[in-house]
C-alpha cells in the first residue's frame, strides 16, 4: 500500500507531540546507536528501498513559475498534482523515523524533511517541498542544468544517496498542460500569475495616464459603463505613446514534447522593451486594469489570446473584447521624430496613419486644423474600435468552447477568480 502525504519541508526535526511516540523514538534510536557502528550498517537498503524521482509530468524539466505559482497557490490539490519531486521508502521497523536531507545548490538551501513510519514493511510516498532562493529563481532569464542530491537516514543511520539530475527552465517559460501516457493536466491558469497589478511601475504609469487629459479620475466602476470604457481607453492611449510593438517570441529551447510552453515576457520587460505578443499585451493591460480595479479576462484560443473586461462588477454578461495587438498598427513616438518645424507630419507619415481616419479628418489635419496631438486621439479612437471588434466574431463562435470547462484548447481566465488560487508572480 502506498500513502502519500504533501508536507511542508523544514530545517528543525520534527517535533512529536505524543509522549508515547516520544518514547518510542528514543527506544529505536538508543538501539541503533547501541548496535550500528561504521562498517556494520543496521538497515539494509535494499529494504529501505528509498527513491526520490523527478515528477514524470515534467519530462526532466522543472519550471521556476510553476515552483513560484504554486509557492503562494491556494490550491492544496495542485500542489500534490504538480509537486516536482517524490521520495518513497519502506519501513523497516515500526515507527521508523525517517529523516531524508537535500542538499543547498546556488539555487536551494539545505532543506531537512522528517516523518515518523509507523507500520513495518509498509512503502510511503511524500512530496517534500525543496526550500528554493525564491529571489533567484523569479530572475532565471537562462534555462540551466541542476542536480539536488537526497539523502536518507532511517534512525539517524544514514542508508541512502540518490541525485536527481534535470533542467531548470527560465522564468519567463509557462507551461499550459502537461501530458503522461493518457493523463493531461491543464495549468493555463498559471497566466494569471504573469498578471501583475502589484508591479511597482503601474503608480508611475498610472500619473501619466492622467497628465494625457483622456480621463479626469481613476474612478474603476464607481462612475458606470461609460467611465469604464473611457478608463480602459485612457490606457490604450498610454501603450500607443509608449510605442509598444509586436514581436512575437512564442518558441523556447524546451526539448520535451509532451509538455505545452509559452514564452511570456513579464509586465517591466513589455514596459522597458517596448515589445508584445498576444499574450505579453494581454498581461500588460490587464495589470494595469486590475490595478485600477477592473475586471480583465483573458482568452485563450489555439495560436492566440486576447483580452476582454467586464463593464460592470455586478454581472457577468456585459464584456467588451479587446485585441492588444492591434496596439503594434501605429508607433507615436516615431511618428513624432518626423515632425517638421511647424510640428507638422509629412506627407509620406501622414499617410501612414490617415487610412484610420475619417475624411473630415484627414481634410482638417491637411488644412492645419488639427494639431499632432488631435491626430494621435483621432487615431487612437479609431484602433480602440477596431480593437473592440477584432475578435467578436471568433468570440461568439467559440463562446461555448470557453464555457466548458473540460476543453482544454480554449480557456476564459478570469484574473479575479484566479487570485484565490494564484498570486502575481514576483518582479526581478
Amino acid at each position: 500500500m502506498v500513502r502519500i502525504r504533501y508536507t511542508k519541508s523544514r530545517h528543525n526535526k520534527l517535533k512529536v507531540e505524543s509522549g508515547k511516540w516520544k518514547a518510542l523514538v528514543l527506544f529505536f534510536l538508543t538501539l541503533s546507536a547501541c548496535s550500528s557502528t561504521p562498517g556494520n550498517k543496521k538497515y539494509d537498503p535494499g529494504k529501505v528501498n528509498f527513491t526520490a524521482t523527478v515528477n514524470p509530468l515534467f519530462d526532466g524539466q522543472v519550471y521556476p513559475s510553476l515552483l513560484l505559482g504554486l509557492n503562494q497557490a491556494n490550491a492544496p490539490e495542485l500542489n500534490e498534482q504538480l509537486a516536482p519531486f517524490a521520495i518513497t521508502v519502506t519501513a523497516p521497523v515500526p515507527n521508523t523515523l525517517l529523516r531524508v536531507v537535500v542538499d543547498s545548490t546556488i539555487f536551494n538551501y539545505v532543506t531537512t524533511f522528517e516523518e515518523i513510519l509507523p507500520k513495518r514493511g509498509e512503502t510511503y510516498t511524500f512530496l517534500p517541498r525543496v526550500n528554493w532562493k525564491y529571489d533567484l529563481l523569479s530572475g532565471l532569464r537562462q534555462s540551466r542544468p541542476l542536480d539536488l542530491t537526497f539523502t536518507c537516514y532511517i534512525n539517524d543511520e544514514q542508508v541512502m544517496t540518490k541525485n536527481l539530475h534535470f533542467t531548470l527552465r527560465t522564468v519567463n517559460e509557462c507551461p499550459l498542460s502537461f501530458r503522461h501516457g493518457n493523463q493531461r493536466f491543464d495549468t493555463r491558469w498559471l497566466f494569471a500569475a504573469f498578471v501583475n497589478e502589484d508591479h511597482p511601475y503601474i503608480e508611475q504609469i498610472l500619473s501619466e495616464i492622467l497628465s494625457q487629459g483622456i480621463v479626469k479620475r481613476i474612478s474603476g466602476y464607481q462612475n458606470g459603463a461609460k467611465a469604464v470604457r473611457e478608463q480602459v481607453f485612457a490606457v490604450w492611449y498610454y501603450a500607443l505613446n509608449r510605442g509598444i510593438a509586436y514581436s512575437s517570441i512564442s518558441c523556447t529551447s524546451n526539448p520535451s514534447s509532451s509538455t505545452n510552453v509559452q514564452h511570456i515576457r513579464f509586465f517591466d520587460q513589455v514596459y522597458n522593451s517596448r515589445q508584445a505578443n498576444c499574450i505579453d499585451a494581454c498581461v500588460f493591460f490587464a495589470s494595469i486594469l486590475r490595478k485600477i480595479g477592473l475586471r480583465p479576462v483573458i482568452f485563450v484560443e489555439p495560436c492566440h489570446a486576447y483580452l476582454g473586461y467586464y463593464t460592470d462588477r455586478k454581472t457577468d454578461s456585459k464584456i467588451v473584447l479587446l485585441e492588444t495587438t492591434i496596439t503594434g498598427w501605429v508607433n507615436f513616438p516615431e511618428l513624432e521624430k518626423h515632425l517638421d518645424e511647424n510640428g507638422r507630419l509629412p506627407e509620406e507619415h501622414f499617410n501612414k496613419v490617415s487610412k484610420y481616419l475619417s475624411e473630415k479628418e484627414r481634410k482638417d489635419y491637411l488644412a492645419g486644423k488639427m494639431t499632432f496631438d488631435e491626430l494621435k486621439i483621432a487615431v487612437a479612437q479609431s484602433l480602440f474600435v477596431q480593437a473592440n471588434e477584432y475578435d467578436l466574431e471568433t468570440y461568439t463562435k467559440n463562446k461555448a468552447f470557453f464555457e466548458d470547462p473540460d476543453n482544454f484548447s480554449y480557456q476564459q481566465l478570469d484574473i479575479e477568480k484566479l487570485r484565490q488560487i494564484v498570486a502575481p508572480l514576483p518582479s526581478e
